[in-house]
């Protein structure tokens, strides 16, 4: 019972009468998590959220996230993200079960599958030492099945870099802004596009940059309407904001 179409399901089984209302209320009553001991998995994120539950690696054992993810998988979820992995860890849980590793932004997917892709979210970075933030972003966005289009280092510093890309930013239904030390990045799109933009502070930056802090109170201050803030460094809050903003209103058939 892991999305909305398998209980849609259930209940026209009820209805037909192929189930009766006990077997369905057991079958409900089970379904929503596994109690682990380390972790309660939670199966009914995606009927709630649209979207599998997250594992978040760091401060994890990998055994812990490795059975995470196998009771995830056991019950049918694909494309599981696992977020801030070490490589060690990922190569453990690489040897029990399907895993794709991306060590730059240090995720991994579980159980990865094809998805059909819906939309376009950009994802624009200042510069290239933003990246790693910015894949953990637009990588997030794909599983959850979006289009990402990548614009990577096309900050302040050269603006026209950015400019040159006007016809990708503004086919755009939401746009990722991934910037450090000053973290103007995201004023500057949310002055030139017609769509929302999440931006993302990151710690990339000298010592008054503050580990992020000054990118941070930029992107809060900034004068550009329709821009909201993640925290530091948080490229998969992003990357879920975006996904949800960019699947409010799919056209048909696409």
């Amino acid at each position: 019972m892991d999305n909305k179409y398998d209980i849609l399901q259930l209940l026209r089984s009820v209805a037909d009468g192929g189930t009766s209302p006990e077997n369905a209320l057991l079958e409900l009553k089970e379904a929503p998590f596994e109690d682990l001991g380390y972790a309660k998995v939670d199966f009914h994120r995606s009927i709630r959220q649209g979207a599998a539950e997250v594992i978040y690696g760091a401060g994890k054992t990998p055994e812990q996230i490795r059975g995470i993810a196998q009771t995830m998988g056991a019950r049918g979820c694909k494309n599981i993200l696992i977020t801030r992995i070490d490589p060690e860890a990922a190569e453990y849980v690489k040897a029990a079960l399907p895993l794709d590793h991306y060590p730059i932004p240090k995720l991994a997917v579980a159980f990865p599958g094809e998805r059909k892709t819906i939309g376009n979210i950009v994802v624009a970075t200042g510069g290239t030492s933003d990246m790693p933030v910015a894949e953990e972003a637009a990588l997030t966005a794909e599983m959850m099945g979006n289009r990402v289009t990548r614009l990577y280092d096309v900050g302040v510093a050269g603006l026209h870099r950015l400019l040159s890309n006007m016809d990708v930013l503004m086919s755009a239904r939401c746009v990722v802004a991934v910037a450090g030390m000053e973290g103007a990045l995201a004023s500057v799109i949310g002055g030139l596009v017609d769509c929302p933009v999440v931006a993302v502070p990151t710690s990339v930056g000298y010592g008054a940059s503050f580990g992020g802090l000054s990118a941070l109170l930029s992107m809060l201050n900034s004068c550009a309407s329709g821009c909201s803030v993640v925290n530091i460094d948080n490229g998969f809050g992003a990357g879920y904001l975006a996904s949800r903003i960019n699947q409010m209103e799919s056209p048909k058939g696409e």
